[in-house]
């Protein structure tokens, strides 16, 4: 290092590309704030492009002097010493800074278009879609752009190809292993691109894997995040959901209905309870108004099944319905009609008292 820097100074050629280098860094640190600052004037009004600017300012501020730097060494002269070594390690840190700049892009346009699509409203069916389609499809872009990143930073030495070459050629064995090995990683990623396209599950969406009940919190590039009812997170992997089938209560839309079941004895009055469930859940905010029915739908030996349907805007809330409902109704029989409950159970003790 000591003979290359004593090299440089005493070259006046190596010194005038130097000074010129820097000279040509510092005039594209200029033109990147100039130009910054007037497209954050130009585009204060777009999300997209705000969110672009932000995520993209500081592999801007390294890759615009980088590339003014290469420029002026690929210019100098080829007799110039180490002038070689010069140029690829400032190759190096070019593809670095644009691969910095590209995976700052994606990562700005798939925030911008998020916030852009807020899901904090009620009615979020197409916010969610578009969520989950620009988180997935921006990870799958980085993980590309990475990894062309690093093949073409590889590629810049001359004995990359051949050794990766060589490698394959006398070590079928091991490739034949990390084949194995990142398969799951490729299977993820094809199948993080098919739920992104035909969108079986998105982001918030209501969900029953495995017998539990959970919202999509999160979709990585490999796995998804189900925040369980009780705050618990259930982990699937992507492939998962392409081959196995699960129940999405929100796929086209959040209303769903509800039901509270009663099993009463024969002589309940059916128009009574219909007329107080009604007032019920004409009362209950959580009823969208939609659906409101009540049946007898079955009859056993013992008691008659009575169905009070209801329908609401979203799972939580059809919860909170039926819970409100029963518990009304079953205070509701207790107090006006108690010998609508089921006795049996009271029967058979007074007949063990008697004997």
């Amino acid at each position: 290092m000591r003979t290359w820097l004593q090299t440089i100074g005493d070259d006046p050629t190596w010194l005038f590309t130097l000074i010129v280098a820097l000279v040509a860094a510092l005039a594209a640190t200029v033109v990147h704030v100039s130009l910054r600052a007037l497209l954050k004037r130009m585009t204060r009004q777009s999300l997209i492009m705000r969110s672009t600017l932000d995520r993209t300012e500081r592999a801007a501020a390294v890759t615009l002097p980088l590339l003014a730097m290469q420029v002026v060494f690929g210019s100098a002269p080829d007799t110039l010493p180490s002038i070689g070594f010069v140029r690829h390690s400032a190759g190096l840190l070019l593809i670095a800074a644009v691969t910095w700049l590209l995976l700052g892009a994606i990562r700005g346009l798939a925030d911008g278009v998020i916030e852009s699509n807020p899901r904090s409203v009620e009615q979020n069916l197409q916010a969610r879609r578009i969520e989950t389609q620009t988180r997935v499809l921006s990870r799958s872009a980085m993980v590309v752009v990475l990894i062309a990143g690093i093949s073409i930073g590889l590629m810049t030495f001359p004995g990359a190809r051949q050794l990766g070459a060589s490698l394959l050629a006398s070590a079928g064995v091991l490739g034949l292993v990390a084949g194995l090995a990142a398969r799951p990683i490729f299977s993820n990623l094809i199948a993080g691109v098919q739920l992104a396209l035909a969108q079986p599950i998105r982001i918030d969406d209501v969900l029953i894997v495995k017998g539990e009940w959970g919202r999509v919190e999160e979709i990585t590039g490999s796995y998804v995040v189900l925040r369980i009812w009780d705050e618990r997170r259930l982990i699937v992997p992507l492939q998962w959901f392409i081959e196995n089938p699960f129940e999405n209560w929100t796929r086209t839309g959040s209303e769903i209905l509800g039901t509270v079941f009663l099993y009463l004895d024969y002589s309940a009055p059916v128009e009574a309870i219909r007329a107080e469930a009604k007032r019920v859940v004409e009362a209950a905010p959580e009823w969208d108004r939609r659906v409101f029915a009540v049946q007898v739908t079955d009859t056993t030996e013992r008691t008659m099944q009575v169905r009070i349907l209801v329908s609401a805007g979203n799972s939580g809330k059809a919860f909170d319905l039926r819970c409100r409902i029963r518990e009304h109704m079953v205070g509701f029989l207790s107090r006006e009609y108690p010998q609508a409950l089921p006795t049996l159970r009271f029967e058979e003790a007074r007949e063990l008292q008697a004997a």
